[in-house]
């Protein structure tokens, strides 16, 4: 049986956290709290309901891209398969939820973004000194490839 998926807006509440494996793989850890923060409309006052904590994880180029962009307070979202961490402590068995992060990003409700694509080779860095590799060109009857267009209507 698969594991139960979730997609949601979250808000980051620490800083995420990159580590390396032995084996060179990236980790990021990102502490995420999804409430039900509503608008009490007769007193016209924000009222927040049940809040679910959550550690999330992200690897390889996406847990490197997570550490460069996002940081504490950020509203973002997420979406990834939820799973449960069992450790022992002092001899007791812990266990607590766990969400394996697929993708992750900005939410755009309050806040704006600026989108750089990564390299394929590099996750999104150049060695130091050097210029990172060059993106495909998009073909020149491409639209969407150039700049923002002169006026505010699509280029369509």
């Amino acid at each position: 049986m698969p594991l139960p998926t979730i997609t949601g807006t979250a808000r980051i509440v620490a800083d995420p956290e990159l580590r390396f494996t032995q084996s060179g793989k990236a980790a990021c850890s990102v502490r995420l709290a999804f409430n039900s923060r509503r608008l009490n409309k007769q007193t016209n006052e924000w009222e927040d309901g049940d809040t679910f904590w959550v550690r999330g994880t992200a690897w390889d180029r996406l847990a490197e891209h997570v550490a460069e962009s996002l940081a504490k307070g950020m509203e973002v979202v997420v979406a990834g398969e939820l799973r449960t961490e069992s450790w022992e402590k002092d001899g007791q068995k812990q266990q607590s939820p766990a969400l394996l992060i697929r993708s992750i990003g900005p939410s755009l409700a309050f806040a704006t973004a600026s989108v750089t694509k990564a390299g394929a080779s590099s996750g999104g860095q150049a060695p130091a000194g050097q210029r990172p590799a060059p993106v495909r060109p998009q073909p020149q009857d491409d639209p969407w490839a150039t700049g923002p267009a002169a006026s505010d209507e699509p280029p369509f």
